[in-house]
């Protein structure tokens, strides 16, 4: 590619930090999941792999939570804050900066994973340094905009500040070597970070994208219950922080619910006529799902009942909820704002499809008996489904990234 192509393709990359962001985001999509497929083929194959310097549970973890998702939040932040707020864009250098750290630090990550704690604990503070950067973004705007409604903002700037101690905690379990500070991390990532939200931003969103579509769509939006939720998701942050196993139904429940209930009230069954709007629904139909599985799990912890679901609610709300509100939300704002019609093709409805499909099998995998299909992991099998989807959709999307 001649010197002129390749500037005029670093500024069609630069030219939105949805761009950007997403494509570091799609980049991780394939990355995270080969990572953790190599280690899964070790333990269930005879496939020799480099041993990690971190407890595969604490490294896989840290990955999903932290490196994956991160740069789709930032990429659909800093497009939507504006126009929620009525307030100024994101100034490229700011996006251009946090990228920059945050796609940086990803080496430092992989090369510590296998060299040193040390490599990754600097890994994590490039990380670190890009996400604060990205947060003052946000966070200027937030401050100068003349909405005088920010009640989502609010709460989604307390999540993005919790992901910031969320990775400070992990860096110091790296340097520590801390079981502690690892399990802290990943409780702080999941319920004070990811599941707050993108329940938030689907309580946001998903009534606008119905009310657009739908015809005679009422929208359903009770923000106190998002508020009952929300601190629902901190409440079980804290238990299981405290490790009050005996309580966490407290907190399930009210999930389980609420989640429920949007679910229908929000129009489930009505989206499937339109498909771009039915995958959002889907995606949000696991989180009353996995908060289902946690409601069993409480209830067989506290009366000695025999149902080991392991960590089938973890996944169902990991794969199906987050991953599939993710890349649901990131095909959105993919099409629309690179000039495409809003409408989910065959080839992205089957590539969902896989991710509901791998949801399914991770699930399976934690089920007595059915840890084994035909001589092979169903733990593995889930994680080459989800390689066979969403490496098709990061190559399809990510090249939108670059193209004008």
């Amino acid at each position: 590619m001649n010197p002129p192509e390749t500037n005029r393709r670093r500024e069609v990359f630069a030219a939105a930090p949805h761009r950007m962001m997403m494509f570091g985001g799609a980049l991780q999509l394939v990355l995270t999941l080969l990572l953790w497929g190599l280690e899964l083929l070790g333990r269930y194959t005879a496939f020799s792999t480099p041993a990690w310097q971190v407890p595969g549970l604490w490294g896989h973890g840290f990955f999903m939570l932290y490196t994956l998702f991160s740069f789709f939040i930032f990429g659909f932040l800093m497009t939507t804050y504006p126009r929620w707020m009525g307030g100024g864009e994101v100034p490229r250098s700011d996006y251009v900066r946090s990228f920059s750290w945050m796609i940086g630090a990803l080496p430092l990550l992989y090369l510590g994973l296998f060299l040193h704690r040390g490599l990754m604990a600097a890994g994590v503070a490039a990380l670190l340094i890009g996400w604060l950067l990205g947060l003052r973004a946000l966070w200027r705007v937030y401050r100068e905009a003349p909405a005088a409604d920010k009640r989502y903002e609010n709460l989604l700037n307390l999540y993005l500040a919790v992901a910031a101690i969320g990775m400070l905690v992990y860096g110091v379990g790296l340097v520590l070597h801390s079981t502690m500070a690892y399990r802290l991390a990943m409780t702080l990532g999941l319920w004070g970070f990811l599941v707050p939200l993108l329940l938030t931003v689907a309580h946001r969103m998903m009534p606008f994208f119905s009310d657009c579509v739908l015809e005679g769509y009422r929208r359903v939006q009770p923000f106190p219950l998002l508020q009952l939720l929300v601190a629902a998701a901190f409440l079980r942050l804290l238990l299981a922080t405290l490790g009050a196993d005996a309580w966490l139904l407290l907190a399930d429940l009210p999930l389980l619910l609420g989640s429920a209930w949007l679910s229908l009230r929000w129009g489930l069954v009505r989206s499937f006529a339109v498909p771009l709007l039915a995958v959002l629904h889907v995606a949000f139909l696991w989180l009353p799902i996995g908060m289902a599985l946690f409601v069993i799990q409480d209830l067989a912890w506290l009366l000695s009942w025999p149902v080991p679901l392991g960590q089938a609610p973890l996944h169902a709300l990991g794969i199906g909820f987050v991953t599939g509100m993710t890349i649901a939300m990131a095909t959105r704002v993919t099409l629309g704002h690179s000039g495409r019609e809003l409408r989910l093709d065959a080839f992205t409805a089957w590539l969902y499809a896989g991710v509901n499909l791998a949801a399914l099998l991770r699930i399976t995998a934690e089920l007595p008996g059915l840890g084994m299909v035909a001589g092979l992991s169903t733990n593995l099998l889930a994680a080459a489904v989800w390689l066979l989807c969403l490496l098709p959709w990061a190559l399809r999307y990510g090249w939108i990234y670059w193209t004008p």
